[in-house]
């Protein structure tokens, strides 16, 4: 295979992977909707938590949709088996990102039916569910997923479909697989834990800063908790692994470990990542008057996730595992768009840092005061 042509697979496998961790960054609004009434205790505080949040959901949402995208772009393959054939699970994440929408924008407009108190459950629904549903999918990326894949089915004129699932469950079995569960719960928690900082950074409100404080106590226990459990089952399991030669998929023990091994730049991202939510955590909770942890820490778990994504994904390994037909396994070489596709969309990635740059303006405009009860009181344009 042309060199070029396996460095694109690799180039976009980097910038799907990107966008995966950028997007579980984000999730802390989905973190800070599900603490909505542990951390607000008033009315005033609810809208100060809601508006911090709210401020942010277009960012997550965006990202979701533009991952959702490249991989459809770069990986069609994988795009029609897992969004075409594990469609419950996906269905259920957009169900919950459409009632965040909808209660972001309907919550406090005048003659709402339902009530206020309803959209802040739905909204509270959104910040539970989708962080674990997020999760739990990514995690079949490890521990595999029940489809099959036959491309000599494209010719039936009948039924030109290439992949199919195994169960009628489509996908929802995924949720029963303990390891998809708890590395979704540590999504979940991760995503509190990157909400209490950003609480602390962006509201000036005393009672929140203390509540959200405490709280990240125990946030923090519990991710670790499923985090570690997570990581160091990884590493320990055998992976699925891909002969170079002749192209099997076979079951490699260790797989994952020896990826950061041989890999020893992946593995230098993965630690840099790591200390880094540690260090952001650590130091807000033994730090009274410092703000700062969601940097260290949002910057440590896109650099975790981005090393994750990647030892699934590179270094011979299938990252989208068939646990009904091994052979079936999808890996960055079978399941990529054609050279020309590739390549094309490579000169439309060098726009990314532009982009990057409008977010970052545009993320420091909204956050250039702090939330505050005065401004909630008599400013009209809030959530």
């Amino acid at each position: 295979m042309d060199s070029t042509y396996i460095l694109l697979q690799h180039y976009w496998w980097l910038l799907v992977s990107l966008l995966g961790a950028l997007l579980v960054f984000l999730l802390f609004v989905q973190g800070g909707q599900s603490l909505l009434f542990t951390i607000g205790k008033t009315e005033i505080q609810q809208k100060m938590l809601l508006n911090s949040t709210g401020r942010k959901w277009e960012f997550t949402f965006t990202t979701l949709v533009t991952f959702g995208g490249a991989f459809f772009a770069s990986f069609p393959l994988f795009y029609s088996t897992s969004f075409g054939g594990a469609y419950w699970v996906w269905i259920l994440i957009l169900l919950c990102f459409v009632l965040q929408a909808v209660s972001y924008e309907y919550q406090a407009k005048k003659g709402n039916l339902i009530g206020k108190k309803t959209y802040q459950i739905f909204l509270i629904i959104n910040g539970v569910l989708a962080p674990v549903l997020l999760g739990t999918a990514v995690g079949t990326f490890f521990n595999g997923a029940e489809f099959l894949v036959n491309k000599e089915q494209l010719t039936d004129v009948a039924m030109p479909v290439i992949s199919k699932w195994a169960t009628p469950w489509h996908g929802l079995e995924a949720a029963f697989v303990f390891w998809n569960v708890c590395l979704g719960l540590a999504v979940f928690f991760l995503s509190r834990v990157l909400a209490l900082l950003y609480f602390v950074n962006n509201i000036d409100d005393n009672e929140i800063q203390k509540r959200s404080r405490k709280q990240l106590f125990i946030e923090t226990g519990l991710f670790l908790v499923f985090f570690l459990t997570f990581l160091v089952h990884l590493l320990l399991q055998s992976g699925f692994a891909v002969n170079p030669e002749t192209k099997e998929v076979f079951m490699q023990p260790y797989k994952y470990f020896f990826n950061l091994i041989e890999m020893p730049v992946v593995l230098v991202v993965l630690l840099i990542g790591v200390v880094g939510v540690l260090f952001g955590i650590i130091k807000t909770l033994f730090s009274a008057n410092w703000n700062k942890g969601i940097w260290f820490a949002g910057t440590g778990t896109v650099l975790t996730v981005l090393a994750l994504l990647l030892c699934a994904g590179w270094n011979n390994t299938a990252y989208y595992p068939s646990l009904a037909d091994l052979q079936s396994s999808l890996t960055i070489e079978n399941s990529c768009s054609s050279f020309f596709t590739l390549k094309t969309m490579s000169y439309v990635s060098l726009l990314i840092p532009f982009v990057l740059a409008y977010i970052f303006y545009a993320w420091r405009a909204l956050d250039l005061r702090k939330i505050n009860s005065k401004e909630m009181q008599e400013n009209n344009h809030t959530y």
